[in-house]
């Protein structure tokens, strides 16, 4: 990997693989989200809570059920939902805080990343300057991430701070002897949630976690939608 700050005079010419695929590792069946987008993420992916290596309880999108498989990309087409997580559309550029607190975050590209080409893709500015739609795009996702990832630990700590957080049995049967466990995975409990008081509402939402937590309930409703996908995805296999 090898990132520098991106400019439009060192990278004017450079073009985006946009489409998802595996070789550019779409192919996960769970990436971590951020507050700032689960308004878009749970009309489409369930939302659960999970601890990372470090035993942070971290918000995931869960994409497929399977290791590594996400049910939401199409070998030929790719992605074949409205919204991708921010981390898997940010594509080759990251997001670096910046040395100066005052000074804007200073965005960087990794150009051995595998979506980069001159060939083909998308590009990234315009013919006389400024940029492209699509690299505005991956700006809005690069802005997610950053203003997202330091609300993390507080939400998490608000949650169990005002024993909002179950843990939630996830076997999903897809068929006769074919089910699927996720394990470690906390969600909202909705019967809390309402029972909550003036106070306990009042400190979620002024720490801006009250709509996060009623996104999160809401996303399991989508539980049902990765059995239905996964059942669709073996009718070919089984004709074969």
């Amino acid at each position: 990997m090898t990132s520098v700050l991106f400019n439009n005079v060192d990278h004017h010419d450079l073009r985006v693989i946009a489409r998802g695929g595996a070789e550019f590792g779409d192919a996960v069946n769970q990436v971590m989200v951020f507050p700032t987008e689960f308004e878009i993420i749970q009309r489409e992916f369930p939302i659960v809570l999970r601890p990372d290596p470090e035993g942070r309880l971290r918000p995931v999108a869960l994409l497929g059920l399977a290791r590594d498989e996400n049910l939401f990309l199409d070998p030929e087409k790719g992605w074949r939902s409205a919204a991708i997580p921010a981390l898997l559309q940010r594509g080759p550029f990251s997001i670096a805080a910046p040395p100066d607190d005052e000074a804007e975050p200073m965005i960087r590209i990794d150009t051995d990343h595998p979506r980069l080409s001159r060939e083909e893709g998308e590009p990234l500015f315009l013919p006389h300057g400024g940029k492209t739609r699509y690299l505005e795009g991956v700006m809005d996702a690069l802005r997610a991430i950053y203003i997202g990832n330091p609300l993390l630990d507080p939400m998490a700590e608000a949650f169990t701070d005002l024993e909002l957080l179950q843990p939630v049995n996830l076997e999903l049967q897809v068929a006769e002897g074919e089910a699927y466990a996720i394990s470690d995975a906390q969600t909202i409990d909705r019967a809390r949630l309402a029972a909550l008081g003036g106070a306990g509402l009042e400190t979620l939402h002024r720490a801006g976690f009250l709509h996060s937590a009623f996104m999160i309930a809401a996303s399991l409703a989508n539980l049902q939608r990765l059995v239905d996908m996964k059942s669709a995805a073996r009718q070919p296999h089984q004709a074969s």
